[in-house]
């Protein structure tokens, strides 16, 4: 009877501790589940210097010496992280390279310094000339990161011998909701309640199964970020959804040799599947691929399709 007390008690302390910790710090439960993700998918983090700006990135090394090399790019309000269901689902086929962008994560951001296409696409430049130097690599890029990854193809292309545009920002889409809010000055990815984060999350996956589950205090902890980044998203979103280069991506895009692969889910309720024969029309040598059932995120939604892409656009080994 006295162990069985003395066992609750402990319990009880535990969980008072526990309780303790996550109100002191309630980002660890995302913290957790990130490195979760990351130790599943075969990734470690790193850390470089280039272009000016600390990077912070996670990394595998392919099964065979002389493998491909894969750069990730993530798009706006995106991460590392959301990256990690594509990683695991490539396998041991790659090196993969998949940093957090100057600005966002766990990368530096520095004051007054402007991070839009032109000049994230150099960023990516510095960083492949960094841990890349003597080998093209493969640049993929989601939405944000996608328009990114098309400048930086058309303008570094010594660096990058493929790309991969996936639900790409960058062109003058059908118009749907996200868009006109955009053009209207609004962020429509904004995040400052309970309310707006479901909004959120809804607005950029279509497959209920693949939703993030976010339970308290990870929500509040996500909506806490959010709110302190909204300055900073507001700055971006002027620049890249309805300033002078918000084009820029796609009219770049016709100056791109490389092989391409242009991936969209149907259902993108963010950038419209119109955008994928839009860039296909500036890039003919481009192999397109439109899945179905999913919605902005397809690389979380639906990562063994896109792997299978990702493969066929590294070619053989």
């Amino acid at each position: 009877m006295k162990t069985l007390r003395l066992l609750t008690l402990l319990l009880l302390a535990a969980a008072a501790i526990a309780a303790l910790v996550l109100w002191r710090d309630p980002w660890l439960l995302v913290r957790a589940e990130f490195a979760r993700q990351r130790i599943d998918a075969g990734l470690s983090r790193a850390q470089v210097d280039a272009a000016g700006h600390h990077w912070v990135y996670v990394q595998r090394d392919a099964d065979a010496p002389d493998a491909p090399v894969i750069v990730m790019v993530h798009g706006f309000t995106g991460s590392k992280e959301n990256w990690y269901p594509l990683a695991k689902a490539l396998g041991g086929r790659y090196r993969l390279l998949i940093p957090d962008l100057p600005g966002w994560g766990e990368s530096e951001r520095k004051p007054g310094v402007a991070y839009g296409f032109p000049e994230q696409a150099a960023n990516i430049a510095a960083f492949i000339h960094a841990v890349s130097p003597n080998k093209p690599v493969i640049l993929l890029g989601h939405s944000m990161g996608g328009g990114i990854a098309a400048v930086a193809a058309a303008r570094y292309p010594q660096q990058i011998a493929r790309v991969g545009l996936l639900d790409a920002a960058g062109v003058r889409f059908k118009d749907n909701t996200f868009g006109l809010d955009v053009l209207a000055g609004k962020n429509p990815f904004a995040v400052e309640d309970d309310v707006t984060l479901q909004r959120y999350i809804d607005t950029v996956f279509f497959d209920a199964t693949a939703k993030p589950w976010l339970p308290w205090p990870a929500s509040a902890a996500l909506i806490h970020k959010r709110r302190a980044d909204a300055g900073f998203e507001q700055a971006v979103l002027d620049r890249i959804g309805r300033g002078a280069e918000n084009l820029m991506p796609g009219e770049e895009a016709s100056r791109i040799q490389q092989p391409v692969l242009l991936l969209w889910c149907r259902q993108d309720a963010v950038i419209d599947a119109s955008a994928l024969d839009l860039y296909a029309q500036r890039i003919p040598q481009a192999n397109k691929v439109l899945l179905d059932g999913c919605g902005h995120m397809s690389l979380v939604e639906r990562p063994r399709e896109v792997a299978e892409a990702v493969v066929k656009l590294a070619g053989p080994p």
